[in-house]
Formats: C-alpha cells, sequence, structure tokens
C-alpha cells in the first residue's frame, strides 16, 4: 500500500486529534514508545475502511509494531527537548546480536530487521518555551538500507567491546550516520537529514 493510501489526510487529521486526547491527560509529556503505538492503533480504528485488519505487534509479534492488512509498520518517537528541528535520531533502529561483533554480522542483522516492513512512521516532539512542535515524518526504507553498504570503523575509546560507525551517503552527500554501540548492543541512526524524509504533518 503507497504512502499516500495508508497514511492520508483523515489519518493524519484523527491521530492530530487522538494526541490531542492524550494531551488531556498528560499536559506536557508527548506520546512515546508503546503510547504512541496505542494511538496510531486507535487512529486506525477510528477511519476503519479500507484498513482492515488493524494487527497489532508488541510482545505478539516481533517483525512489527502494527500491521495495516498485509502491510507492517515499525513506529518510532523522538521527543525529548533535544529534538533537533531538522535532524532525526533513532535511539533504537534495533538490537543486534552480541556475537560476532564485527561489522559484517551486525549490519546484516539490520538489513534483516529493515526486511520486515513495509513503513516506517515517526512521531517528533520539538520543544519551544514549553510548546511542543510536532512532527510526523515518513521515514524511507530505501534510505536506511543504504547502511548496507558504508565502511564501518570501530569508534570511541571503551577498552572492551568498541562501538563501530559510519556515515551513509546517497547522491546528495552525507545522509546520516550509523552507530552499533558496544555497550548495549543498540543500533543508532544519528544526524538524518529530515529533507530526505516525508513529512506528512507538522
Amino acid at each position: 500500500m503507497t504512502v499516500n493510501v495508508l497514511f492520508s489526510e483523515q489519518f493524519l487529521e484523527t491521530l492530530k486529534t487522538v494526541i490531542g486526547m492524550h494531551h488531556v491527560l498528560y499536559r506536557d509529556v508527548p506520546p512515546q514508545g508503546i503510547y504512541f503505538e496505542e494511538l496510531v492503533e486507535e487512529t486506525f480504528r477510528r477511519i476503519r475502511v479500507p484498513f482492515t485488519p488493524v494487527t497489532p505487534g508488541g510482545t505478539v509479534a516481533a517483525d512489527r509494531d502494527l500491521m495495516i492488512g498485509r502491510d507492517k509498520i515499525s513506529l518510532k518517537t523522538e521527543t525529548g527537548q533535544g529534538t533537533r528541528l531538522d535532524s532525526i535520531s533513532i535511539t533504537k533502529l534495533s538490537t543486534t546480536e552480541r556475537d560476532p561483533w564485527e561489522a559484517t554480522a551486525l549490519v546484516q542483522h539490520v538489513m534483516g530487521h529493515l526486511g520486515r516492513y513495509e513503513h516506517m512512521l515517526m512521531l517528533r516532539a520539538v520543544w519551544s518555551d514549553r510548546v511542543i512542535h510536532y512532527q510526523v515524518v515518513d521515514i524511507p526504507l530505501t534510505l536506511l538500507r543504504k547502511l548496507g553498504s558504508a565502511d564501518y570503523k570501530p569508534v570511541g575509546t571503551r577498552k572492551t567491546r568498541q562501538s563501530i560507525g559510519a556515515d551513509v551517503f546517497d547522491d546528495r552527500g552525507v545522509a546520516f550516520h550509523v552507530h552499533f554501540d558496544g555497550s548495549d548492543g543498540k543500533c543508532q541512526i544519528r544526524n538524518l537529514d529530515r529533507g530526505r524524509c516525508n513529512t506528512l504533518r507538522e
């Protein structure tokens, strides 16, 4: 299903409504993690047709956060007060295997993870004088998959398992940075240019 059909104007308007309902209870706390997942699920259930069935993921299915029909969606949030207007961070694209801790195996694991989804939707909260500026962003998986061809090097000064990182390029230059954190095994995306993504609503 195309982005325009799946994340339609009706979807975006209804999502705006349910986020507003969240703020009735949590005035200064943006929805994040599982709370955002619940709001997106509720949004699809409210607009109903033609998105049936609506199947949550979570602990039931590790291969997606939500499935609409046959479309598997990964849902992400970036809501801290350090969130920047045009530079996206994904603190956990995936958790990788700890062994073997070398670039080829880590990248292969993440590429397999990305292959499970058709879409990645992110809610971003940019703070300004206690006013929350929201962005709903469709992050192209084709762009993230470019990490498969990056040149990875050890980074940092950690004595034990060292982190591994690389800049990822497209035809416009550096698109983002990939960081495999040696301390917790997470694959992180840093400094992803929002201009390379599809901002659906602000």
